[in-house]
């Protein structure tokens, strides 16, 4: 036997293999963007079990792709820059689903609100009493900051918005510095301060969710998806879903998140 050609016909023949039987696929390469809800260092911390999860169950590498804030991310989906998945709040979903052809595969079980906390300093905890006063977000086009904005549309009575939040709880942490009178978070934090008060909530939107690009493979895709929504099965990798405030992935569709990029109609490149 010619050993030489052995050797050369042994990738052929598991390549060919591979591809005959069904459901074993080669292992992939998935780059996954998340919303900057966090610094990118912080990010890739939180995000880490989720990735380890992924890659885990469905033997694809997932790499986390993090931008540095909202305005980054933003420029990044109007630019299209090439990834496989994305995680993210209903308005920048909806965008990617109209602009780009993203389908959305799962997204968290609770739908998602924002709440404006006040400081126990505040003599009225209402909107009226914090016009002209410090009110702590993160940066636009955040659905945190676009909500925000909706809580006072009278140009002539506004706050002064202090759009520097690193992430959600570094807001609140703010309001206890003293810095700010007020903080906007996911509603999911509300619980985690008794000590502030809850001012106002807004009105509700479908739940993050995980979009994958046209290009994604089937395959690929639906293994992702079937992992999503087994993970909260999964004890070992429940961590996963504590810092992203949820119980659970669900299934998504794109239909329930028409009409939620409105919400960015009003911020700088919106087409």
């Amino acid at each position: 036997m010619n050993m030489g050609f052995a050797a050369r016909g042994i990738p052929a023949l598991v390549a060919i293999f591979a591809l005959a039987v069904p459901g074993l696929a080669r292992a992939a390469e998935v780059k996954l963007m998340v919303e900057p809800s966090y610094p990118p260092d912080k990010a890739r911390e939180v995000f880490k079990p989720l990735a380890d999860y992924l890659s885990k169950t469905t033997g694809h590498k997932i790499t986390l792709v993090t931008p540095r804030n909202h305005q980054f991310f933003w420029r990044e989906i109007r630019n299209n820059t090439p990834v496989d998945l994305v995680f993210e709040e209903a308005h920048f979903t909806d965008y990617h689903i109209k602009h780009f052809n993203f389908e959305p595969i799962a997204k968290t079980a609770e739908k998602t609100s924002y709440t404006l906390l006040g400081s126990d300093q505040l003599k009225a905890p209402t909107l009226d009493a914090l016009v002209g006063h410090q009110i702590v977000s993160m940066s636009s086009p955040s659905l945190g900051y676009a909500l925000l904005l909706e809580f006072f549309p009278n140009p002539a009575a506004q706050p002064n918005i202090l759009s520097n939040s690193a992430s959600w709880r570094d807001g609140v942490e703010t309001v206890f510095a003293g810095e700010a009178d007020a903080a906007i978070v996911p509603t999911w934090l509300k619980e985690q301060y008794p000590n502030l008060s809850a001012i106002k909530t807004s009105r509700a939107f479908p739940g993050s969710a995980f979009s994958a690009a046209p290009g994604l493979d089937a395959k690929i895709k639906q293994d992702i998806k079937v992992a999503l929504l087994k993970l909260h099965e999964n004890k070992d990798f429940y961590s996963a879903l504590t810092e992203l405030g949820t119980t659970k992935f669900v299934d998504a569709n794109a239909a329930e998140y028409d009409g939620a990029q409105k919400m960015l109609k009003g911020f700088f490149g919106f087409q």
